[in-house]
């Protein structure tokens, strides 16, 4: 399940508070510790049954908390990780893998003795871990109001957290990572996961948790989005067809941005925009 629910699992966390603000009765808390060490991984890559990514800080977190009726959302790497493909299923291949696969099948009966059978991309379709005893957050066709997002209203807290990052054996780059705002009437958190793999894809799967105060309104938005590499990276001739007219369009809109086309392509805010979308859900939960 994407949108874990647990009322009663612990925090598979550290015991170090954080920084915390409570606003209207919503307790919002983030927590930034180092990257593991070598036990605690060994902890966690049993748990898991794979590898964790190179960076792995399993101590973070970011979690937003309605202390009256004890309904709770977090986000954390240890439950974001155990959503990513195990069987190899999902498995992408790097720009080089058939050459690089051919060099070890001669010196092994099989290739999955050499390749960990699991999504080594990370790729994780997390939403958070939502606890409660009876409130849910349930299917919805009511969207975040990003009107009342693009005020000017004053930012009282505001906090990004690193949940985890891998460079892909230097073939792209994966990260999972947290930012929360909170305003005087309302908060905004954001759980973006982010993969580069070059020559293959690149992929964005974005949680927003809006939360109104007054109302006690939760509106969760799950978006992912994803293309070819090569799509985003060339210019292609102009083609009657809806696609490549997208495709050029999105490199006049990286070229009219003023940086390089493969420095952008490192940053997901230049890219979120010119992805076509794969799959969107909006759930919410009124907490009376």
């Amino acid at each position: 399940m994407n949108g874990q629910s647990s009322p009663e699992a612990p925090s598979p966390l550290g015991h170090e508070p954080g920084n915390a603000i409570t606003q209207h009765g919503f307790k919002i808390t983030t927590r930034k510790l180092p990257i593991l060490k070598a036990e605690p991984i060994e902890r966690m890559t049993a748990t898991l049954g794979i590898a964790p990514p190179e960076m792995i800080f399993g101590d973070n977190l970011a979690s937003i908390e309605h202390l009256e009726s004890g309904w709770s959302i977090e986000f954390n790497a240890l439950h974001a990780l155990d959503l990513v493909d195990k069987t190899g299923n999902s498995m992408l291949q790097v720009a080089h893998s058939t050459e690089w696969q051919s060099t070890r099948e001669k010196k092994h009966e099989g290739i999955t003795e050499v390749v960990k059978p699991f999504d080594w991309s990370y790729t994780t379709n997390y939403k958070g871990t939502e606890r409660s005893a009876s409130l849910r957050l349930r299917p919805s066709d009511i969207p975040i109001p990003l009107e009342l997002l693009k005020r000017p209203d004053p930012i009282i807290f505001f906090d990004e957290v690193m949940l985890y990052e891998d460079e892909m054996a230097d073939n792209g780059i994966t990260v999972l990572s947290c930012k929360v705002r909170v305003m005087p009437a309302r908060l905004l958190l954001l759980c973006r996961f982010f993969m580069r793999l070059d020559g293959v894809m690149v992929r964005i799967r974005d949680t927003r948790v809006y939360v109104e105060f007054d109302t006690r309104k939760v509106i969760r938005e799950y978006t992912a989005r994803e293309d070819r590499y090569e799509a985003i990276r060339q210019v292609r001739s102009y083609k009657r067809s809806a696609h490549c007219v997208r495709i050029t369009n999105a490199m006049q809109k990286l070229a009219m941005r003023g940086r390089d086309v493969p420095a952008q392509l490192r940053d997901p805010n230049n890219l979120v925009d010119l992805l076509p979308i794969a799959d969107k859900t909006l759930e919410c939960v009124m907490l009376q």
